[in-house]
Formats: C-alpha cells, structure tokens, sequence
C-alpha cells in the first residue's frame, strides 16, 4: 500500500483551498502554525464563531456550529501553539447554545445559495446530539493543550448534555450522529472517567465491522470503521478487531487516485465544495496514514 506523497502535494496544489494547503504543508513540516492560523482566521467572524463555507456545503457567511468544528480541528493540529480564538469561538458557542447546553445543527443564513438543505433548513431551536457533539469532541481534543478552553464553561456544559442524549439512546442514531457521539465520548474519555461506559454503549450499535450505512445520503455512502476510532492508541480502537483497523488502513492508503488524491463518497452542494472537499479529504488521509506509520 505504497502513498505517493509528492503526488498528493501536486493535488494539493492543483485542487485544494489555501486552508487545506497550509494544513497539509504543517503535516509534513513545511509550515508554521502561523501559517495554518492565518489561513483560517479569514473564515472568522467578529463575533467570534467561523462560517463564509469553512463547512464546505455551508457557503455562507454567518458563523455556524459547523465551522466551529472545522476550526477546532486546525487549532487541534497547531497543538502544543495555542490561539485566543479558541477560547473566543467558546464564548461564541455559547452564546447560541440552547438553555439545555446543546447546540442546534445550524443557525438561519440569510442567502442558502450553494448551502446543502439539512444546513439551511435546519431548526435553530432544538439542540441535536450530532452539532454538539461534533463541536465538544474536537474542542475537547483542543482543551488537552489549551487551558482556556479546557476550563470554559461551554464546554462543561455542552460536555453534560451530550453526556445525558448519549445515555438516553435506546437505538442506534443516524450514522453520522453516532459517528460524532463516539467521537465524542473517546476524547471525553481523557478527562471523564465516566465516559468508558457512554463508549461501551454507543459501541453496542457499531456492527463488528464498523460499516454503516448512511440514510438518507448518496448510493453507496457509508461510514466506516476509521470514522468512528480514527486514531491509534485511544480507548475507540477497543470497538474494532486489529485486523478490521488494519485492512481499513490499506484500504485507505489504496484509495489514493493517480491525480494523488483522495475522495469523498458524499454529495456535494456546489463546484466549490466539490473540489474543497477532495482536499479536506486528502488532508484527513495523508494525516492518519501518517498517524499510522504509514508514511
């Protein structure tokens, strides 16, 4: 399962937006986190939060609960460098977070032009487990460097709701949503004792080999194992076999295209997104091979 990196750069810089770029140059030590602040500052708001289609298929301008999570994952990967928007984007969530501590999948745009309709449609009133978990367990990734956010009232709160939609699940939710709940719960795990047990039952819905199919979504879309533990060493990997990981992990490494690049499987919203997307994906692939010694 030979990667071609050089290829992979040549995509990069051929496909890719100056974000992902930037992220891509700070994985194989080309760059600054400087460089990669710099390049994600400009989908930042005044009030704090992150939009203008940080989330690919959300174009438009206003701060959303969907940026924050593409936005905690640069300020995760320039670790141990820390940033005063971080604890600033929590200051931000909270204020749009529900009296219940959740955060609605997506706040009113103004113009949906290029916005998938599950974001632009959606109910800014009701917190959903899937926004806030997907917010919290990055930031909670964020808060294992950064004391600012590690100590922000946001995410005690948005950390106790998903907490209690988590032990409430009877069935199995979405498989996006469970995908971000197991997520969350793995990251909850270095400062919750408490959070071993939400695992073992979200675990309980994650057939033994880690596909799901997604409703709803393209023909043939599915997660996989990898979307739910992506990374070495974390209480996740206890979900799957060894050899479910291993063979997810040359499949990755085999899906690289002859351009260089990865792929996703998911529709896209507009050409923008389509093309953000692949480097997004390229980015995510290269990273966790990498996290794997496999490149």
């Amino acid at each position: 399962m030979p990667v071609n990196l050089p290829a992979a750069a040549s995509f990069m810089a051929t496909h890719a937006r100056l974000l992902d770029r930037r992220r891509f140059e700070l994985l194989s030590g080309e760059t600054t986190p400087d460089a990669v602040l710099a390049a994600v500052d400009g989908y930042r708001n005044a009030d704090g939060g992150y939009g203008w289609g940080l989330e690919p298929d959300l174009r438009a301008p206003e701060s959303q609960p969907g940026g924050a999570l593409h936005a905690f994952e640069v300020f995760e990967e320039i670790g141990p460098v820390t940033t005063p928007h971080a604890a600033r984007l929590c200051d931000w969530l909270a204020s749009v977070s529900r009296p219940d501590g959740g955060l609605p999948f997506a706040l009113p745009v103004a113009d949906p032009a290029g916005c998938a309709p599950f974001w632009a449609q959606a109910d800014p009133t009701v917190a959903t487990l899937q926004s806030t978990a997907f917010a919290t367990g990055v930031a909670l990734h964020v808060a294992r460097h950064d004391p600012a956010v590690r100590e922000h009232p946001w995410l005690a709160a948005a950390t106790e709701y998903c907490f209690r939609e988590i032990r409430g699940l009877t069935e199995a939710p979405h498989a996006i949503a469970l995908s971000f709940a197991v997520r969350f719960a793995d990251a909850a795990c270095d400062f919750h004792p408490e959070a071993t047990a939400l695992l073992e039952h979200l675990g309980a819905f994650l057939p033994p080999d880690g596909l799901v199919p997604v409703a709803g979504g393209s023909e043939g879309e599915s997660l996989r194992a990898l979307d739910f533990a992506p990374l070495p060493d974390r209480p996740s990997r206890a979900l799957f076999k060894d050899d479910v990981i291993e063979a997810e992990i040359r499949r990755l490494a085999d899906e690289q295209h002859d351009d260089g690049g990865w792929r996703v499987d998911f529709a896209s919203f507009s050409p923008a997104a389509a093309l953000e997307w692949q480097g997004y994906a390229t980015v995510r692939a290269v990273s966790l091979l990498q996290r794997h010694g496999v490149v």
